[in-house]
């Protein structure tokens, strides 16, 4: 590819938009509002924590006890209601649905040597099967 100062000044301006949109703006907002919040960090870091701790023991086959489980729905409940919490959890699901949607634009483009359709997009696709576009 000999045009790689092309790509990389698209890329920028893709990126660019993407700072530009109000929605990433807003997503941001609600991230910098997490991060100053040491109580929501705090319970959010607990939550995920006694998740990766319960779904590691039952991985390796411990058991679970109905007391953990409870402890951990209380605590999760819990983080739910801080409002907080909520719209970091909002937000980080909005920008990994935008980071989604770029990747598979440009995974699909690459894979198929054009610009993929909406048909491409949503799982069909207008070739025979052994493409590689029904795996996305």
């Amino acid at each position: 590819m000999t045009n790689t100062s092309a790509i990389t000044e698209k890329t920028r301006e893709l990126c660019q938009t993407i700072l530009e949109d109000p929605g990433f703006k807003s997503a941001q907002g609600r991230i910098q509002a997490f991060v100053a919040d040491d109580q929501a960090k705090s319970m959010y870091e607990t939550v995920v924590g006694k998740g990766q701790e319960l779904r590691h023991k039952q991985h390796h086959g411990d058991a679970v006890s109905d007391a953990e489980v409870a402890d951990f729905e209380r605590q999760r409940e819990s983080l739910m209601r801080n409002p907080v919490a909520v719209a970091f959890i909002d937000a980080q699901s909005e920008l990994h649905e935008v980071r989604k949607t770029v990747e598979q634009h440009l995974a699909m483009t690459l894979e198929l040597g054009r610009l993929p359709t909406e048909e491409d997009l949503s799982g069909g696709c207008a070739c025979d099967s052994g493409c590689g576009c029904h795996e996305h």
